[in-house]
């Protein structure tokens, strides 16, 4: 059913009416056409994989399940730009580029294209901010906010072009202009905005961090380090703290009232790259930290579900490629699953079984599951997981394989039921056949008892006819437990046996029955 109207009719007017079936109709076809709309649309998606975010080989994976997850035209799905872009802006431009596009934009400033020098500057600012930040940059956005103030002022507005010396003065007021470039009216508007920013009410501005002694750049310009408190003119600032290689995201604060503190999750954030791929920083093997961090992370990015994707190592057996699915909201783990993977490229049918599990809950057979008791076959008892930690394990139920070759790992979890199933089957073999042969000893005792009846009757005094009889008794008891107990071994072992995969390897079990006048025994050998 479309939900687009013809638009090639001209509109009934106002006073138009419909006959009363009609209205019900076209009433049933909007809320029809509403519900088409909203139930099938997917929750925003972002995919972030988990790890050393320099592993090529978790990166490209991650890569192809991303591609696999966003070429499915129902989704609706952060791809790797949105991602860069909304954490990270990466300028267009060099600096060598901006200073260049600066100098052009000067020259026309001097021909008096102050249009053009306007759109020039302000697109300059925009990329000049997205530059890492430091000494360079910091020279470029003075340049830059001059000029500005120049044009402004060549404009007639006077507003504007005090605002841009401001946004120079506000953090570095003993900043001097070039007379050699700069006219002795601006240079005194100059000086007469250094003193008014002097007199201006400050509010205080306290910067902390969970990493300390961290760089606070406003604007590109170092100020200090964490924890920092400054006096700061009131405004908006660009904000970015960095501790060695690690760098918070960039973004704009508002410096307002009579005090703005400030705490920065420098720890956090700096764990979050977006190159080669969207990527959360792990070392530590901390499983619970990095989900966390990927609620968070997927609360700044404004999505419904985060998928955390990595490669799970264990110290014996494949590798696992895994993903989890985790609601930003209610912060709860909604699904996880993984497959066997081979080398630096998955198998596209893997991907794309395990892009209909993460997006359904559909699980194909060529596909593991977590277990109801919450452990995934990658955290088996002993195994260790992608950081070297070993991992608390329980029972590994692994669904089979069609990706990739068997192997022991991939069986070792079900032997104990395989085992299992072959003793309780063998048990109930053995009882069986002696129950079999109990009822052929117990039969010549019939027969010698019968010679001795008298009258069908047996006498007290016949001391060999009791015999007899008392052993009747014995046996049959014996035969009544082996067959009870056969078949409810058998039962067991076959329960067991359909609930383990099958096994190339031959039973470590062997059955052994004895019998002789006395009764029968069976025996169960093997390694279990």
């Amino acid at each position: 059913m479309s939900c687009i109207g013809e638009t090639n009719k001209p509109s009934p007017s106002p006073s138009a009416t419909y006959p009363r079936e009609s209205k019900m109709r076209i009433a049933t076809a909007i809320v029809a056409c509403l519900v088409s709309t909203t139930a099938y649309s997917a929750p925003r998606r972002t995919v972030v994989a988990s790890g050393d975010c320099k592993d090529a080989e978790l990166s490209g994976q991650a890569k192809a399940f991303l591609g696999a997850l966003a070429s499915r035209p129902e989704q609706d799905t952060l791809t790797a730009n949105q991602f860069s872009d909304r954490l990270f802006p990466q300028p267009t431009k060099s600096y060598e580029d901006l200073q260049r596009q600066l100098e052009a934009a000067q020259d026309q400033f001097y021909e008096g294209r102050n249009a053009r020098t306007l759109q020039a500057v302000d697109e300059a600012l925009q990329q000049i901010t997205r530059l890492p930040v430091g000494d360079s940059r910091w020279k470029l956005y003075v340049e830059a906010q001059l000029l500005h103030g120049l044009n402004y002022r060549a404009m007639g507005k006077q507003k504007e072009s005090d605002t841009a010396f401001r946004n120079v003065l506000r953090l570095q007021p003993e900043y001097q202009l070039n007379p050699d470039y700069f006219a002795p009216s601006v240079r005194q508007n100059f000086d007469k905005l250094r003193k008014e920013l002097a007199q201006t009410r400050k509010v205080k501005l306290s910067v902390k961090s969970t990493l300390p002694a961290a760089d606070v750049y406003l604007d590109g310009l170092k100020l200090g380090q964490t924890p920092l408190s400054l006096d700061a003119v009131p405004g908006t600032y660009h904000l970015t703290l960095v501790k060695g290689a690690t760098t918070s995201f960039p973004r704009h604060i508002q410096v307002q009232g009579t005090e703005t503190p400030l705490l920065v999750d420098v720890a956090y954030e700096g764990a979050v790259s977006a190159s080669p791929f969207p990527c959360l920083a792990t070392s530590d093997g901390n499983d619970e930290r990095t989900l966390s961090h990927a609620v968070r992370l997927g609360g700044t990015l404004g999505v419904e579900e985060v998928i955390v994707v990595r490669l799970e190592r264990p110290s014996s057996g494949p590798k696992w490629f895994a993903a989890t699915v985790l609601n930003v909201e209610g912060g709860q783990k909604l699904r996880e699953g993984g497959f066997k993977t081979q080398g630096a490229d998955a198998p596209d049918e893997a991907l794309a079984a395990l892009v209909d599990f993460v997006t359904t809950g559909r699980s194909p057979s060529n596909l593991v599951v977590m277990n109801a008791n919450g452990k995934a076959p990658w955290e088996s008892s002993g195994n260790v997981g992608r950081n070297g930690s070993a991992s608390a394990g329980g029972m590994d139920l692994t669904a089979p394989n069609l990706m990739s070759e068997g192997d022991a790992s991939g069986t070792r979890s079900t032997s104990g039921l395989r085992t299992a199933s072959y003793v309780a089957l063998g048990t109930g073999v053995a009882a069986f056949g002696g129950a079999g042969i109990v009822r052929l000893l117990a039969q010549k005792d019939v027969n010698a008892l019968e010679k001795r009846l008298d009258n069908g009757r047996i006498l007290s005094s016949d001391k060999e006819a009791m015999g007899l009889r008392d052993s009747l008794v014995q046996k049959s008891n014996v035969l009544n437990g082996l067959l009870i107990g056969g078949g409810a071994a058998v039962v067991t072992g076959a329960v067991l046996y359909l609930l383990s995969p099958d096994s190339s390897s031959a039973p470590p079990v062997s059955v052994g029955l004895s019998a002789d006048s006395h009764g029968a025994a069976a025996s169960l050998s093997g390694s279990f």
